[in-house]
């Protein structure tokens, strides 16, 4: 006989964007100083980067509530847009600003407002995963200027962020884990936010399927799937 399966239907989940729920550890210690250094930057722009899932639009997140800063979406950055933008927010973050290095009119639009923001003491906060230095731009005023300001990086979790991590990805989808599942998860996986995540949301959609807990056992499963 075959076992039926339910069919798991992605209802979303809540994540905890608040400062209280951002996890300090040795590897973002310096990216959080950094914001908390806020408003005494020494540049216009403070350059955050770092893996993908690593917290960097969490800390971002953090950061706007404390500046009040607003979020745009990258595409609509040109020179020809500079002015409304400006007028928008004094402060400003510009999340996933990997689409903006190597397009030509969205560095044209971030020089303008570099320039804008530098002249009337206002701050940005770019969110990278790789450094400036790193990068190949369409503008090499753009390039000095952002390979000049301030960088500071996030690092791949150390075991105890790793495993506070698994906590919250866990919590933010409203399951509830044993420590022991835990312990047995840190030592088994990559070293990264972003295969805890992808761990997190199989052994979600997984229990769901099967209708079981969160598990060793479960979670052994997907690891061996995963190896083979």
């Amino acid at each position: 006989m075959q076992v039926a399966t339910q069919i798991p239907f992605d209802l979303g989940h809540r994540t905890a964007w608040g400062r209280d729920n951002f996890l300090v550890s040795p590897s973002n210690q310096d990216s959080v100083a950094w914001l908390d250094l806020w408003p005494e930057w020494p540049a216009p722009a403070l350059i955050l980067y770092g893996p993908v899932a690593s917290g960097k639009s969490h800390l971002g997140a953090v950061w706007c509530e404390q500046s009040r800063a607003a979020c745009i979406d990258i595409k609509t950055l040109s020179p020809h847009t500079v002015a409304d933008i400006a007028l928008q927010c004094k402060h400003l973050i510009l999340d996933d600003a990997d689409n903006i290095i190597g397009n030509l009119e969205r560095e044209k639009g971030l020089f303008h407002l570099y320039n804008i923001f530098k002249e009337e003491r206002r701050s940005f906060l770019m969110i990278l995963e790789e450094p400036p230095v790193r990068r190949t731009f369409a503008l090499p005023d753009l390039a000095s200027r952002l390979r000049a300001a301030p960088a500071v990086s996030i690092r791949e979790p150390d075991d105890q962020l790793l495993a506070a991590l698994l906590v919250k990805l866990f919590s933010d989808r409203q399951l509830r884990i044993g420590a022991d599942v835990i312990h047995y998860i840190v030592p088994r996986i990559e070293r990264s936010f972003e295969a805890a995540q992808k761990l997190v949301m199989q052994a979600d959609s997984k229990a769901l399927i099967e209708k079981r807990a969160v598990s060793i056992p479960l979670v052994r499963e997907i690891l061996k799937s995963a190896e083979e």
